[in-house]
């Protein structure tokens, strides 16, 4: 369980990091200046700036700056992700190069630099795991010279009210064995199922480290006409490219990933419009964190993989045009732009906060069923921190 908490803390600081650093590297290049750029939350442990007179100072804790004539790079007590403060919400400055008398391009442009990196950041991720080798479904799609191990039948999708969901079998478990026979195409696996409707079958299933045999007795499946028990399946192995392919496979993956999340997303927004309500597969932080020590026992390659998504998602969720966030900001330029003048600052931060507020809303919601869904794992994560 430590492994996790360490994995999470890991993965959720390079996201956010990884962020901060877009924003803080387009505005230098806008000649905009950061007042502090840091690592982790504040309360500030320890920092270094250079002076008015040109010279490198270190300040220790949180006390205040008179002297900085550039940004004050610091390390921060809460080791997770980092932060840039460029000014964006204050009221008015005389200065040319502040952030608020920017071209609003160049505004839009900082504000959309977070979003950027993370994607870049996935593309890079992606690349370096495939010249290591990552697991992907196999299909014909995939180059041939790429080299294809540890090939195996995986379950991608568990269908609701079906006697899968009775036998808790779970996405992502492995389908070692069925009555002792050892399958390699999926195929076959379903033929031999189809061929034993109504008779109990022995699952050997491989889930984690773990291995686990599940009792259960296909029945003729509406969705195919045919014996299952209810689940999707796919062929699935660790692909691995030469490097030069590898760059190329993973920028065209990484758009692939973004693509489908956009969707996903768009399909989840619609959904609570609609009044659906919140789907139960989405986790918040405590589900998030659940799945990243799961994924850190299965291996480098899982986390690096799960990494990139979550590095997608972050972008996808920070460029949504919500108050609060980047896209919201972004909104609002876009408003100033085609009104001629700024939204009056005092309106922008009240619909910001408020949007920030429903956010937090969200969250706890979403928290609340991750609990009540991951209880004995949120209980043994919360003994282990505490």
């Amino acid at each position: 369980m430590m492994l996790a908490i360490i994995t999470f803390i890991i993965v959720l600081s390079l996201l956010v990091f990884v962020h901060e650093l877009g924003h803080f590297f387009v505005a230098k290049k806008f000649g905009v200046p950061a007042k502090e750029f840091g690592f982790g939350f504040p309360p500030r442990a320890w920092g270094i700036y250079r002076n008015v007179d040109g010279k490198w100072k270190s300040v220790k804790g949180g006390k205040e700056v008179k002297d900085a004539k550039g940004t004050i790079y610091s390390l921060n007590w809460i080791p997770i992700g980092g932060f840039v403060q460029l000014g964006e919400d204050e009221e008015e400055s005389d200065d040319k190069s502040h952030f608020i008398n920017k071209p609003i391009w160049q505004r839009a442009s900082i504000l959309s630099a977070g979003v950027i990196m993370n994607i870049v950041l996935a593309a890079v991720i992606i690349s370096a795991g495939l010249m290591i080798g990552l697991p992907q479904v196999l299909s014909s799609e995939i180059s041939s010279k790429a080299v294809i191990t540890d090939k195996k039948i995986q379950i991608v999708e568990v269908l609701p009210n079906s006697p899968a969901v009775i036998a808790e079998i779970k996405t992502g478990d492995i389908i070692l064995d069925i009555n002792d026979n050892k399958f390699t195409k999926y195929e076959d696996l379903q033929n031999f199922v189809d061929e034993n409707v109504g008779q109990e079958l022995n699952y050997k299933i491989k889930r984690g480290q773990d291995e686990i045999i599940s009792k259960i007795t296909p029945e003729i499946r509406e969705e195919t006409g045919k014996g299952g028990i209810g689940v999707s399946i796919a062929e699935t192995g660790i692909v691995k490219y030469p490097w030069y392919l590898a760059i190329s496979e993973g920028i065209k993956t990484t758009l692939f990933l973004t693509w489908a999340i956009i969707v996903a997303f768009y399909e989840l927004l619609k959904g609570i419009i609609i009044g659906q309500g919140v789907p139960a597969g989405v986790s918040g932080p405590v589900g998030i964190a659940v799945m990243t020590g799961q994924v850190a026992r299965m291996g480098i390659i899982y986390v690096m993989q799960f990494t990139a998504i979550l590095s997608i998602n972050l972008a996808i969720i920070n460029f949504l045009p919500f108050p609060a966030l980047d896209g919201g900001r972004v909104l609002f330029l876009f408003i100033e732009k085609i009104k001629g003048s700024p939204v009056k600052r005092e309106l922008e931060a009240t619909i910001h906060n408020i949007g920030f507020s429903l956010l937090m809303l969200l969250v706890l919601i979403v928290t609340f069923r991750d609990v009540a869904r991951f209880g004995d794992k949120f209980k043994m994560l919360f003994e282990k921190i505490f």
